[in-house]
C-alpha cells in the first residue's frame, strides 16, 4: 500500500495499519511542555500518577519556556517555578526563560528530526513538519498521559496534496508565499487533514522559510503541514542531532489524497492579512493608497523569529530611521540566534534605526513580555494569528518582515518597492 508522509511517520511509531480515519496507538519520541499549561500537566502527574512511575522516559521528556518569558505576572511566575521544581527533582530536561520557543528550540537541539513524532502543549508544535516532523499540540491531561505512557493514540488524518507552481519573485518572501496559502484555503479548507507541500519554490525554501509556512497550517484547521526535507534540511538535522544516519521521510508513488490543490505564484505580490482574520488576504499595494497610519511593529514569534527574518529586516533598516510614531519590537526566536545578531552586527543596525530588541522567546504574540497595542493603535505583525486581544485591542495586521520594515519606516502600511 502507497503512503502519504503523515501516515508513513505514524505508520513507523505503531504496529497498527496507518489507514486514514481509523485510531492507532502511536509511539512518542518526544513529550513536551511549555511553561502555558506545563504547570497544569504537572498538576495532573501529581494526582493521577505516584512515584517515579510518571514519566516513562526521561531522556524523551523535556519543558520549555518561551511564553511569558521571564514571567511578568504572578500567574506565570508561579507555574514556571512549580515545573522548575518538578523538573529538578526528576532531573528532567528544562529550557528555561532565556532560550528561546520551544519547537524552534527541539528543531535546533536536534531532538525533533525527520519521522520523529512530537507533542506538546504548543497549538503550534506542528511547525515541525517544516522538517518532516510529526509535531501535534494536545489539551495539558493528554500530555500528562503521554509523559506516563510514552505514547498517545490518533486519528490518522487523510491529506492534501499542495503543488506550488511557478518561482517566487525576489520582492516577495515566505511570509507572502504562506499568506497566499492561507487565503486558498481559508480558516476551515485544511479542517482535520495534514497537508503536503511540493514544488520547486518549496524545494529552494530554507529552513527559515519552512518553518514560517507550516507554522501557519494551524490557520487553516490543518493538523500538520509536512515539507520534505531536501539536502540542507538533511544536514542541518545530522549535525544537530549527531545522528549521521537520518533518513528523510518522502510519500510513496501513489499515494492516496483526498484532494489535491495547485496554486500558482508567479504573480505572487507582498501580502497582508487583514485585523482579526488570518485568512483575510490582500495584497499590501491594495492598502497602500489609503496611508494606514500604524503604531507599532512586531517582527518575531514561532513564524518569523529566524535569522533570515531578522536579517532582511535589518537590510532595510540600515542606515534609516524608523518613523516617530512607530514603535518597532524585534524578538529573536532562540538565544543562537539572538548571538548571530550580536556577531554579525544586526542588532547594531536595528539599534541604530531605533527598534527595541528583546531577547528570544515568543514576545508579544500571546500577550508576552514585549506589551500590546491599545484599542486604537494599529500594529503589523509578522506572527501566525492576529485575533482581537491576542496581541492588545487594537487592529492587527499580519506581514513579512520586509512589509513591516518598509512600513516602519514610512509611517503606514507600505509595500516593498517592486
Amino acid at each position: 500500500m502507497a503512503y502519504t508522509m503523515i501516515q508513513k511517520i505514524i505508520g513507523s511509531h505503531s504496529d497498527e495499519e496507518p489507514i486514514p480515519g481509523s485510531i492507532v496507538w502511536m509511539d512518542l519520541d518526544i513529550r513536551s511542555a511549555r511553561d502555558f499549561a506545563g504547570a497544569s500537566v504537572v498538576k495532573n502527574l501529581e494526582t493521577n500518577y505516584e512515584g517515579e512511575s510518571q514519566i516513562a522516559d526521561l531522556a524523551k521528556t523535556v519543558f520549555t519556556f518561551d511564553c511569558v518569558v521571564p514571567a511578568n505576572n504572578l500567574g506565570y511566575a508561579e507555574n514556571q517555578q512549580i515545573i522548575r521544581d518538578y523538573a529538578r527533582e526528576r532531573d528532567i530536561k528544562l529550557y528555561d526563560v532565556n532560550a528561546g520557543i520551544g519547537s524552534h528550540i527541539l528543531i535546533d537541539d536536534g531532538l525533533a528530526v525527520p519521522n520523529s513524532t512530537v507533542v506538546g502543549t504548543d497549538s503550534h508544535l506542528n511547525i515541525l513538519g517544516a522538517i518532516g516532523s510529526f509535531g501535534q499540540g494536545m489539551g495539558d491531561q493528554d500530555i500528562a498521559f503521554t509523559f506516563k505512557a510514552g505514547r498517545t493514540w490518533f486519528e490518522v488524518p487523510e491529506t492534501i496534496k499542495v503543488t506550488i507552481e511557478g518561482e517566487m519573485p525576489d520582492y516577495c518572501s515566505p511570509k507572502d508565499l504562506t499568506l497566499a496559502v492561507v487565503k486558498r484555503f481559508g480558516s476551515k479548507g485544511a479542517l482535520g487533514k495534514a497537508v503536503e507541500f511540493e514544488g520547486k519554490a518549496i524545494d529552494q525554501l530554507g529552513l527559515d522559510g519552512r518553518i514560517t509556512l507550516a507554522s501557519m497550517v494551524t490557520e487553516m484547521g490543518g493538523i500538520i503541514g509536512l515539507i520534505e526535507p531536501n539536502d540542507e534540511v538533511m544536514d542541518y538535522c545530522r549535525t544537530r542531532s549527531n545522528n549521521p544516519d537520518l533518513e528523510k521521510v518522502q510519500a510513496d508513488e501513489g499515494a492516496n489524497y483526498v484532494d489535491e490543490v495547485v496554486i500558482d505564484i508567479s504573480d505572487l505580490e507582498p501580502l497582508i492579512s487583514l485585523p482579526g482574520h488570518p485568512e483575510d488576504v490582500v495584497t499590501v499595494r491594495s492598502l497602500e493608497n489609503q496611508k494606514i497610519s500604524i503604531d507599532s511593529t512586531i517582527i518575531g514569534s514561532c513564524t518569523n523569529g529566524r535569522w533570515s527574518d531578522i536579517k532582511a529586516l535589518a537590510d532595510i533598516l540600515e542606515g534609516n530611521k524608523i518613523h516617530s510614531r512607530v514603535m518597532m519590537k524585534v524578538v529573536a526566536a532562540t538565544r543562537e540566534i539572538y548571538g548571530k545578531m550580536l556577531s554579525e552586527g544586526t542588532l547594531q543596525a536595528l539599534y541604530d534605526a531605533g527598534a527595541i530588541v528583546s531577547h528570544p522567546g515568543c514576545g508579544s504574540c500571546a500577550q508576552g513580555q514585549l506589551g500590546m497595542i491599545g484599542t486604537t493603535e494599529v500594529q503589523i505583525s509578522t506572527g501566525n494569528r492576529n485575533f482581537r486581544g491576542k496581541q492588545g485591542l487594537g487592529q492587527n495586521y499580519l506581514a513579512s518582515p520586509a512589509t513591516a520594515a518598509v512600513s516602519s519606516l514610512a509611517g503606514y502600511i507600505k509595500a516593498v518597492d517592486y
